[in-house]
């Protein structure tokens, strides 16, 4: 038994290390837009969705570099909620309007063709402000994506 729980073991720890890097980059998958921009509504702030693939270098970047960090920020902690939609994906997602569709059919019907696309969405469904699209300038991607931010926030205000 023990053998057999070092080997178990060991194949863990393999497998850990050898994972793709993409793997520490993933953000939490979209399962139920409706409920999750409802949730990020009820805290002033739009459900912000990055449009993804596994095999994009950008993607990974923005996600490492610029959304996890926004959502581990003080100002935003708590607030901000954000998901990912693997454009490649054939996951179970639930739209804005209930019905159930995957992330692939969602993006197409988003008409998302290049990724990485960062989108900001109010409980309706709609878009509050324009998506960032592509990695863009890294010296400035944080500020483009605080001024989105914050016009997806005050465009929830608006009646």
């Amino acid at each position: 038994m023990e053998r057999y729980l070092r080997g178990l073991l060991g194949g863990l720890i393999l497998a850990w290390l050898s994972a793709p890097a993409w793997c520490a980059s993933d953000l939490p998958a979209a399962s139920d837009l409706r409920q999750e921009a409802g949730n990020a509504a009820r805290t002033g702030m739009p459900l912000v969705i990055i449009y993804s693939r596994a095999d994009c270098k950008y993607c990974i970047a923005v996600k490492r570099d610029y959304l996890k960090p926004l959502a581990a920020n003080p100002r935003y902690h708590d607030k901000v909620v954000i998901r990912q939609i693997n454009q490649d994906g054939n996951q179970a997602l639930v739209d804005f309007k209930g019905n159930t569709t995957s992330h692939a059919r969602f993006a197409a019907g988003e008409k998302i063709k290049l990724v990485p696309v960062v989108a900001f969405y109010g409980p309706d469904g709609r878009q509050l402000t324009e998506s960032i699209v592509g990695a863009r300038l890294p010296d400035f991607y944080l500020s483009y994506l605080e001024e989105a931010i914050e016009k997806s926030s005050l465009a929830l205000k608006k009646p």
